[in-house]
Formats: structure tokens, C-alpha cells, sequence
């Protein structure tokens, strides 16, 4: 009996070793595909960068300051040298470089009252880090930089809103715990967990295997970034009188609509502090833009015939770095900076502004 006894827990001993091990394994599996996703660098497309140039009466002042490990994050003070009523903070999305893919939002509020500060977060263009780190350094960073604008003899002392979309829509929200003095947000494609990002955008490449991994990423997020990766959006929205403006597509296929918009709508559309604007067929990457201006398609299409004059293979490996010139090339000729550097959807963002002068009047 005692031979047997002895086997039995053996035998457990064993099982129980073999399921740690699955869940180690696992748990490293599932760093592996965070890392490889998000501990990246985001450098902008060079050819397709805006350009301070091809906006009329634009300025803008470079900065450089200091985030969390000591890392020099980039800073841009963008103005058109009118009398300004406050400072409006752009955090950027994720995957598509720094803050230039918003310089014509930049370009919009600073053509209407207010000076606005982007910058670069960890790992992006003109900021150092090899890469991003993680979701959450994104709030650190902003964190960091609202801190800068706050502290900064060089930067007028006006009040301070923020705006944010993607990644950066998650930031501004989140980031309210540590700075409830902010007097306005806008919220555009935005979550409420950090994990969120991993888990809505891995759906369409792992289908529900995603929800068996989101739970380890959190794990890994809260032992590398503590209170910065346990914080929510909603958590931010609660420790603020700030006014909050959410905005969301239905459709949106990256941060999906339940990740963001759904949960606050549900706990706070009576709240008088909360407006929601809801569209169904901007997508993404779209949102802000005028659905009637075509120049992208347009020259999508003028690419795409391009394409089909080409001699050789541009699929081929051995053809990828001529292909990577030539593209580069093409772009440099053919792109009409101006058409695609004003593409904004004028009626949203004065909706924007309205909410954003409400505030702080």
C-alpha cells in the first residue's frame, strides 16, 4: 500500500511539474509576441512625412526632455505667433512613426487659438530607445511631457487639454490619474486597458487564442511598468473634472468599438462632463479625415498603375532594396505635399474646438 501511495504522489509531483512548465512556456510565448509587436522602434515613412513647409504660418520650436529611464524624448511647440488661449498635447498612435502623422492636427488648432506641444514617444523617430517598450511607456511619456509643458519657462502658462487617437487616445485618458488638472480630453479609436491593444489587434491573426494570452500580457505589463499598466482609461476619467469627448468608428477593425467607446457609453452617457461621437464607416487610420477628399485614393491609384510598368519582380527578394529606392523615388516626384497634408474633416475638428474652447473658458 505504501509502494502505491508512494507511486500516486509521484505521479502527481511529475503532472504538477509538467503543468507549470506548460504555463512558463506559455507565459513566455506570450512575451515573446508582445515584444515582437510592441517592444519595437516607430520611425515614419520619410517620403510620406508632412512637412512643416506646406502649411502656411506654421512655426514650430524643438525641444528635447527627459522620460522615465533617462531616455531624451523629442519634443515640437507648433504656433502660428496669434495670441493663443491654451496648449493642446497630441499623443500620437502607434505603429506609424512619432507625432507626424498628426502635424496637420497640430496645424489646425494652432491656426485657431491654442499653441499645441507633440512629441515622440520612446522608440519613435527623433526619440531615443530601441524600442517602444510597451503599451504603458506611452502614458509614462505623457505623463512625462505634460510635466514639461507644465515646468517649462519657455512655454506660456495656459491651460492644458489633450488629444489623442489610437494608442495615444488610450494615453490621454489613462494619463488623468496623475494629471487631474487637465481641462479637457479628446479620446479618438481609443481602449481602456493597456492589454487591449495586444488583445484587439491579435484577434484577426490568432482568433480566441487571443483571450488565453491577454491574461499573461497583463501580468508582464504590471511587473515592467507597475501603476502605469494596472491604470484604465476609466480610472483616469474618474479622477478628473476634466471634460471627456469620445470618438469612435463602428467599424474600426485595429481597437475594436467594444474596447473603448461601448464600456464608456454604457457608464456614462447621462454624465453631462462626456460627449460621444459615433461614425460607422471610418475605420481606423480615417477618422479624422474628410470622407469627400480623395487625394489618397487618387494617388494610390497612380501608385498602383506605376506598378505595372515596372521591368522587373518587385516581390523578389533579390529585387527588395531596388524596389525600396525606386518607391521612394516615385513618391518624391509625384506626391502633392499640400493635397496630402490637408485632408481633415473641417466640420469634426470644429466640433473639436468648440468642446475644447467650452472647457476652458
Amino acid at each position: 500500500m505504501k509502494v502505491r501511495k508512494s507511486k500516486k504522489k509521484i505521479i502527481l509531483v511529475i503532472l504538477l511539474c509538467v503543468i507549470v512548465l506548460m504555463i512558463i512556456g506559455w507565459w513566455a510565448f506570450c512575451v515573446k509576441m508582445y515584444n515582437e509587436n510592441f517592444n519595437v522602434r516607430g520611425d515614419s515613412y520619410e517620403p510620406l512625412m508632412l512637412r512643416v513647409e506646406d502649411f502656411d504660418g506654421l512655426n514650430c520650436t524643438e525641444y528635447t526632455f527627459p522620460s522615465n529611464k533617462g531616455q531624451n524624448l523629442a519634443g515640437y511647440l507648433y504656433s502660428t505667433g496669434d495670441e493663443q488661449r491654451g496648449i493642446v498635447v497630441i499623443a500620437h498612435g502607434f505603429g506609424g512613426g512619432g507625432h507626424n502623422s498628426y502635424m496637420d492636427v497640430a496645424e489646425f488648432f494652432a491656426q485657431n487659438g491654442y499653441y499645441v506641444f507633440a512629441y515622440d514617444a520612446t522608440g519613435c523617430d527623433k526619440s531615443e530607445g530601441e524600442g517602444v517598450g510597451g503599451v504603458p511607456q506611452g502614458v509614462i511619456d505623457l505623463d512625462y511631457a505634460i510635466s514639461f509643458v507644465e515646468e517649462s519657462n519657455e512655454i506660456p502658462d495656459l491651460p492644458i487639454v489633450l488629444f489623442g487617437h489610437s494608442w495615444g487616445g488610450y494615453c490621454v485618458s489613462s494619463v488623468l490619474t496623475y494629471h487631474p488638472e487637465i481641462k479637457a480630453v479628446i479620446e479618438c479609436s481609443g481602449f481602456n486597458r493597456s492589454s487591449d491593444m495586444f488583445e484587439s489587434g491579435g484577434k484577426s491573426q490568432a482568433g480566441d487564442v487571443i483571450y488565453t494570452m491577454t491574461p499573461f500580457i497583463r501580468i508582464h505589463e504590471l511587473f515592467k511598468y507597475g501603476r502605469y499598466a494596472s491604470n484604465t482609461a476609466m480610472d483616469g476619467f474618474d479622477s478628473t473634472d476634466a471634460a471627456v469627448m469620445i470618438v469612435h468608428s463602428a467599424d474600426d477593425d485595429v481597437i475594436g468599438i467594444e474596447y473603448g467607446y461601448d464600456i464608456y457609453y454604457e457608464k456614462y452617457q447621462n454624465d453631462p462632463r462626456f460627449t460621444f461621437i459615433r461614425f460607422e464607416d471610418r475605420g481606423h487610420n480615417e477618422i479624422f479625415n474628410d470622407p469627400e477628399n480623395n487625394y489618397k485614393d487618387e494617388f494610390n491609384a497612380e501608385f498602383d498603375t506605376w506598378l505595372e510598368t515596372l521591368d522587373y519582380d518587385y516581390n523578389a527578394e533579390d529585387n527588395i532594396e531596388r524596389f525600396k529606392e525606386d518607391k521612394a523615388e516615385y513618391i518624391k516626384e509625384n506626391l502633392d505635399h499640400v493635397r496630402w497634408s490637408t485632408r481633415l474633416d473641417e466640420e469634426l475638428f470644429t466640433r473639436f474646438l468648440d468642446f475644447y474652447n467650452e472647457a476652458i473658458r
